[in-house]
């Protein structure tokens, strides 16, 4: 009897075990689906935009601007001079706090882009935050402008899934650049700005990077009447991407 009662009492126990076996692994495979990264399978077709054609006779000048607007009036009046008209990818909250010079840019017949709102890492923010970034800088610059802007120049080129999911989903263009004069780094003269854009090859339907900055603004002339010479026209983003 004793035998007998130790041998249910050995069956209850390895059921137990095994019980408490099952809940565990049930657990431990809840919690590794619970924190394993949702994979998002979505079908982009705004893939980004470094250039245009390279049969393309432009060559697209960009500035992104979130500072700087202290450069932005001799910038200006190089490129109406020069009779040329670029892109400004601004962000929302420059536009808010320079509207003035803002209004000048458009008035003087710029092709005016999206910076973002504010300028942060895009690629750590989510669909919704991409998104709200994107919408707000929109709500800001059609307080100037009765033309929606269609292009996308993510701060530092830093993007994710998500970025281009909200701006195709927005509207938007995804632009990087194939050509970027570095001028926001500390020694960076006229010269040498003129060099990073003159001695690189394919001009034709680049998409050149740079910002409002002292130097570039000296460099401004020097870079277009250069290219001039090589029979390319300087432009804008619609210009390189128009084939």
């Amino acid at each position: 009897m004793i035998v007998i009662i130790n041998k249910r009492v050995f069956r209850i126990l390895i059921a137990l075990i095994l019980v408490i076996i099952i809940i565990a692994v049930g657990t431990i495979i809840y919690n590794k689906r619970s924190i394993t990264p949702v994979t998002v399978n979505y079908n982009i077709t705004n893939k980004p935009i470094e250039r245009g054609s390279s049969t393309n006779d432009y060559i697209a000048f960009t500035c992104n601007v979130d500072w700087g607007n202290e450069v932005i009036p001799e910038m200006l009046t190089v490129l109406k001079e020069k009779d040329t008209k670029i892109t400004f990818f601004v962000t929302g909250r420059w536009v808010k706090a320079f509207p003035e010079v803002f209004q000048t840019i458009i008035e003087e017949g710029h092709e005016i882009g999206s910076h973002g709102y504010q300028h942060l890492d895009y690629s750590k923010l989510s669909l919704e935050e991409n998104k709200k970034q994107i919408q707000e800088a929109e709500d800001q610059i059609m307080k100037y402008t009765n033309t929606k802007p269609t292009l996308f120049a993510p701060p530092s080129g830093a993007y994710n899934e998500y970025t281009l999911m909200a701006a195709e989903e927005l509207g938007y263009k995804t632009i990087l650049w194939s050509i970027d004069t570095i001028d926001w780094r500390q020694g960076s003269t006229k010269d040498l700005i003129v060099k990073r854009v003159i001695e690189k090859s394919n001009h034709n339907g680049a998409i050149v990077l740079m910002h409002p900055m002292p130097e570039t603004a000296k460099a401004l002339p020097i870079i277009i009447k250069e290219l001039e010479e090589q029979n390319l026209k300087v432009g804008n983003v619609s210009d390189v991407l128009s084939d």
